[in-house]
């Protein structure tokens, strides 16, 4: 008697594909987890950016005479 892979026989065409996050959502959960990654990644890079545009107004533009810090 040959082998039957009961998965394969329980899944039918799906058998093989990524699984969806939710059912009525097209979003595998490898595209959510590339999602996720992109915008931790996004974030950090705003994070750096606003601490680089924090230390030229506040240390930089005043050490070159652009401007006064007014307190």
């Amino acid at each position: 008697m040959p082998y039957i892979d009961s998965t394969k026989t329980t899944l039918g065409e799906t058998y093989g594909q990524e699984t969806r996050i939710l059912s009525w959502v097209p979003i595998t959960k490898t595209q959510g987890e590339q999602f996720v990654a992109w915008t931790t990644r996004g974030a950090w890079i705003g994070i750096g950016l606003m601490v680089v545009g924090w230390a030229t107004i506040r240390f930089i533009g005043p050490a070159f005479g652009w401007w006064q810090v007014v307190y």
